[in-house]
């Protein structure tokens, strides 16, 4: 029933859950109980609507309740959930730090290195939004830009990753739901053999932005290495009088130090990047490296396939990782030896795994060298025919 909530009013509530709803402020309602009378807001969130006790009648007033009742009220008429639990609104990101802080002590070294990247590196586009705000779609779409830009298996790690930081994040009572619950796991198979045609890379490097998602894509297929490695370079990675990247131990997949010598090429694309004053990331904007992958390379695609016109075959699907299969199949292919080719691929398995000795060891910078400036002068062979 309606009616002004006094203290008379709310003591003589009839036993067996009788309500009474404030006519002085729409939302703020009082309640018999079997064990007393109860202070209640009702209010509608994203679209649901929800019910929430305030607190006992006798510690709490009548006048104490409804200017409770007005702030919480006022809380979501600024678009926020009054009663989600404060961590439910800290951003992702800073939660992630908080629990890898607590797995550090539990995981062997090699382990908490994996998920620290995952959650870290790879999920970074989640990082600035809150907690709650990190739903089933958000964590879908991420999946599927990492499966396209880094392969099944890189999906399925991270998706493992994110889901028990989830499941953590509900035990501790910060969230309800685990979001990664029900997306999808891919289907990994077997190694995957797609490599690119000459034709189809020369589709590829002239329909490139002039942007930093065609250079970072460009030096992906000059340098063949991995997505993030170029995507995430920072200017104290690069050492451009000795034509060098140098990546530490934490930023690479093996977690050794990695040296590799660039084509004169890929130097003249590093060299004409603006230094931006308090950022040492090469590409991207914001707290980390490039993170718009998705997007662009949906536009790459489409603007291959306006080319081709409309009533062209498209091409078959290609993703980011395909280039440096590309460009190590290619590199083989004008007779780069495989320990080579394994060294410029930052791989310690296959033929160098099997060497002995002071061959396990060795640094082949000259013959890197010299096959990247091979291969990069045989794509301006591709491009410019």
């Amino acid at each position: 029933m309606l009616g002004k909530i006094t203290k008379t009013s709310v003591e003589k509530l009839a036993p067996g859950g009788e309500w009474l709803w404030d006519t002085q402020c729409v939302g703020f309602g009082a309640r018999r109980q079997t064990d007393g009378v109860f202070y209640y807001i009702r209010y509608r969130f994203n679209g649901r609507q929800h019910v929430k006790s305030l607190g006992r009648h006798g510690p709490l007033t009548p006048d104490i309740a409804r200017t409770t009742a007005k702030a919480k009220l006022g809380i979501v008429a600024q678009g926020a959930d009054p009663f989600v639990q404060p961590l439910a609104v800290e951003a992702f990101g800073k939660e992630v730090r908080r629990y890898l802080d607590r797995k550090r002590a539990t995981m062997k070294p090699r382990a908490y290195s994996e998920v620290e990247r995952h959650l870290l590196n790879h999920a970074e586009p989640l990082h600035r939004l809150r907690l709650s705000e990190v739903d089933r779609r958000a964590v879908a779409a991420l999946l599927a830009e990492i499966e396209d830009g880094r392969g099944p298996v890189a999906r399925n790690r991270l998706r493992s990753s994110l889901s028990a930081f989830f499941a953590w994040a509900l035990r501790e009572g910060f969230i309800d739901a685990n979001p990664v619950a029900g997306t999808g796991k891919a289907e990994e198979g077997g190694a995957r053999e797609r490599v690119l045609t000459g034709s189809e890379l020369r589709e590829v490097w002239l329909d490139l932005p002039q942007d930093q998602f065609g250079d970072i894509l460009r030096l992906l297929i000059l340098t063949a290495q991995r997505r993030d490695e170029i995507g995430w370079l920072q200017w104290g990675e690069v050492d451009l009088r000795r034509g060098m990247i140098v990546l530490r131990p934490e930023r690479t997949k093996n977690h050794r130090l990695y040296e590799l010598p660039l084509s004169r090429q890929a130097q003249a694309i590093l060299s004409r990047q603006p230094r931006r004053k308090g950022r040492d990331f090469i590409f991207g904007i914001g707290k980390g490296g490039y993170s718009g992958w998705s997007d662009c390379k949906a536009r790459l695609d489409e603007a291959i396939q306006a080319k081709r016109g409309p009533k062209a075959k498209p091409m078959p699907g290609w993703r980011l990782h395909d280039l440096r299969r590309t460009a190590a199949t290619e590199m083989a292919e004008l007779g780069t030896q495989p320990h080579i080719i394994e060294a410029i691929l930052n791989h310690v398995s296959g033929h160098k795994a099997a060497v002995a000795g002071i061959y396990n060891r060795a640094k082949y910078l000259d013959p890197m060298r010299d096959a990247l400036q091979r291969w990069a002068d045989e794509i301006d062979r591709i491009t410019q025919s």
